[in-house]
C-alpha cells in the first residue's frame, strides 16, 4: 500500500500598501518624470530655465542613446 505524504499549506497573507510604501512610490514617479523631462524634453527652446542651454548640453548623449532627437 502507497503512503502520501502531505505537505503543509502555506498561509496566504494579504499585501497591504501601507502610507510608507505609497509615499515611496509618488516619490520615486515624481523623480523620474523631473529626470524624463530634463533628459528628453528640455530642448532649450522651451526650456525651464529660460535660454540656458546647460541641462540640454550635459545630457545631449543620453538623448541620443534614448533615442531623442535633439537636432
Amino acid at each position: 500500500m502507497a503512503t502520501y505524504e502531505t505537505q503543509p499549506k502555506l498561509a496566504v497573507q494579504p499585501v497591504s500598501a501601507s502610507a510608507q510604501a505609497a509615499l515611496w512610490l509618488v516619490g520615486a514617479t515624481l523623480l523620474g518624470l523631473v529626470l524624463y523631462y530634463f533628459i528628453g524634453i528640455d530642448q532649450g527652446a522651451t526650456s525651464v530655465f529660460g535660454n540656458d542651454m546647460h541641462v540640454h548640453e550635459f545630457v545631449h548623449d543620453a538623448r541620443h542613446f534614448l533615442g531623442f532627437p535633439c537636432h
